[in-house]
């Protein structure tokens, strides 16, 4: 993924662990756990991070809605996406996660029909596992063909933990 050069980032706290966003001009283009988190981009650390910018605005409306989120004060997020440092097709995928309400999950499969592209399973997975805009951009929504909890890049108990909170999954599941 190739992310756009006006990038920032900051940290927030969440119950479910420290928490990067990232933001251009254009909108929010990163959201991911900092610890235990699979596809983390290499510019979050070291001598090329991205540069922190805690009070830019569109990280300053995400931090504020992330929290009304985790205190079950929020359903649906507005911030802007920057969602371009995708392909296409990734991009596609994307948006048909947007368009899941919370409380729901469906299949792979269904996201690949939705997209018009009902063979496509595996890449729509691969797609949904690159997601750079976690929770708000809810690829944990989607399951397998089973109905078993599959895959998430912040891992299986964050999944659960986010499942749970959407009222997706009895407490007694899992």
């Amino acid at each position: 993924m190739k992310f756009h050069s006006t990038i920032v980032q900051t940290r927030v706290p969440s119950p479910l662990g420290s928490i990067v966003i990232a933001a251009t001009d254009t909108g929010l283009a990163g959201l991911w756990f900092a610890e235990n988190q699979r596809y983390l981009p290499s510019a979050l650390t070291g001598l090329a991070a991205w540069p922190e910018n805690a009070h830019h605005p569109v990280l300053q409306q995400t931090r504020r809605q992330l929290v009304a989120y985790f205190a079950g004060q929020r359903s649906a997020f507005d911030v802007p996406l920057d969602l371009r440092c995708g392909t296409a097709f990734q991009q596609a995928v994307w948006q048909a996660l947007l368009a899941i309400p919370q409380g729901s999950v469906i299949s792979y499969g269904e996201v690949s029909r939705r997209i018009g592209n009902p063979a496509a399973v595996r890449a729509v997975g691969g797609a949904i596992g690159r997601n750079p805009v976690s929770i708000i951009v809810p690829c944990h929504r989607v399951m397998g063909a089973s109905g078993m909890l599959t895959g998430y890049g912040g891992g299986l108990d964050r999944k659960t933990a986010l499942l749970r909170l959407e009222g997706a999954l009895a407490e007694s599941l899992f």
